[in-house]
């Protein structure tokens, strides 16, 4: 009989990175095995996103995730136990006829999530593979590791609004392998930090472990990034460049915009043509979310703009859905895809929209949340799937490092007896190093 049938599924409440409660699943295999996953939370949403279950009331601000974790130990545990945790699709399918909402809003996103992850884990666990490994299965084409997304700053609502960008973010487009990437981040993010206590304007960390945005104009955290790259002692656009998650629907609706911070209200197009004189003059190789989400024609124009030398990565405006995926690839509408398993609730549907992306040869960023924990399930979804790039945050705070430092990991089971720290994916999958 299969190792990995599933004998028990236990939910209980743990705590993110907000000091918010979230739920993990604990999955029991028949022979012993057991997979672990938790289910992160972003404040960043996108109204097609699945929903978390939360309790209301005023314990802990609403946030409460008591009827979450009932799910898990009930109805959940009830229908999983039986089935084989090595059929992701079969356990998912399950999950989601057990909930039959559209948005996850039974069950709630956060327990079906990290159900679906503890699964994998588990199964994983049977057979004695780390989770990457297991997911790559017969692949015979090399691993990788994903190029890291690192924020610098943090802005937006994981800042407190204090600037309207949300992530002022650093790619290490020269960099020969992952550990290189970080390694060149750190100086950056320590450049960063000491110009910022210089100027006598480091005030802490916002959500994701950023800086805090003590700046008077958003602009002035595009130049300060670059300052940084240069006083760490690399090339701006040659070592390192900059990515920003707009996040413009924190900010605009029905074409309109309110960029609280420089005092302007502006429309569609005159958002896209900041945006677009931005990319001119810095040495910005990815914009996601730069309109709202329902600003479409926003989004197409823009992607018109500048999609062939920039990744436009829809995030709220796709919410790691195949569907709005193919839909946006027929309009043109941006060239990457934002991955975040707990937008699309299971793993199944998970992997349907990263295979949608490829489809449409989009880029795909594998991307953690705003509220996070220990749990470093990203890392191995993206080595073990292949994504090209990765988004976890800063490089502080250990619910980021957490993540980084798995990455390193993974270098080193992959080099062997050879050595190296990691090695990164083709240049083909990036358009600034085609």
């Amino acid at each position: 009989m299969s190792n990995t049938i599933i004998k028990s599924v236990r939910g209980r409440r743990v705590w993110d990175s907000r000091g918010r409660p979230t739920v993990e699943v604990e999955m029991a295999l028949r022979y012993g095995a057991i997979g672990r996953a938790i289910a992160p939370a972003g404040a960043s949403l996108g109204s097609g996103e699945a929903v978390d279950l939360r309790d209301g009331g005023d314990a802990f601000g609403g946030y409460g995730v008591d009827r979450a974790v009932a799910a898990v130990n009930g109805a959940i545990a009830e229908r999983l136990k039986g089935l084989d945790a090595a059929d992701q699709k079969a356990v998912d399918a399950a999950l989601i006829a057990l909930d039959g909402t559209a948005n996850k809003s039974r069950l709630g996103g956060n327990a079906m999530i990290a159900a679906s992850m503890a699964a994998a884990h588990a199964a994983a666990a049977a057979l004695k593979l780390p989770l990457w490994r297991y997911l790559r299965g017969d692949d015979l084409e090399p691993a990788f590791l994903p190029l890291p997304e690192v924020q610098i700053f943090g802005g937006g609502v994981h800042a407190g609004g204090r600037v309207d960008v949300q992530d002022f973010m650093v790619v290490a487009v020269g960099a020969d392998s992952y550990g290189q990437a970080l390694a060149w981040t750190a100086e950056v993010y320590r450049a960063a930090a000491q110009i910022m206590a210089d100027q006598g304007r480091l005030a802490g960390v916002a959500d994701e472990g950023g800086l805090w945005p003590a700046f008077e104009k958003n602009e002035d955290a595009i130049e300060t990034l670059v300052k940084a790259i240069e006083k760490a002692g690399l090339r701006p656009a040659e070592d390192m460049a900059i990515s920003l998650d707009v996040a413009a629907s924190s900010f605009g609706a029905k074409g309109n915009y309110r960029l609280a911070r420089d005092g302007a209200t502006l429309t569609s197009d005159e958002l896209s043509g900041l945006l677009v004189d931005w990319v001119e003059r810095y040495p910005i190789v990815a914009v996601e979310d730069p309109m709202a989400e329902g600003d479409k024609e926003g989004m197409i124009r823009f992607t018109w703009a500048v999609g062939a030398r920039v990744q436009v990565i829809g995030d709220d405006f796709l919410v790691t859905s195949a569907r709005r995926i193919r839909a946006a690839a027929r309009d043109k509408a941006c060239n990457a895809a934002l991955i975040k398993p707990n937008q699309a609730g299971t793993l199944t549907e998970t992997r349907a929209a990263l295979e949608a992306a490829r489809k449409a040869r989009f880029g795909a960023i594998l991307s953690a949340r705003s509220g996070e924990s220990e749990d470093v399930s990203v890392v191995h979804l993206a080595v073990g799937w292949g994504v090209p790039q990765l988004k976890v945050g800063s490089i502080v705070r250990g619910e980021r490092t957490a993540k980084w430092n798995e990455g390193l990991r993974i270098a080193d089971a992959l080099a062997g007896k050879k050595g190296g720290d990691g090695p990164l994916p083709p240049r083909s999958a990036f358009p600034w190093k085609k």
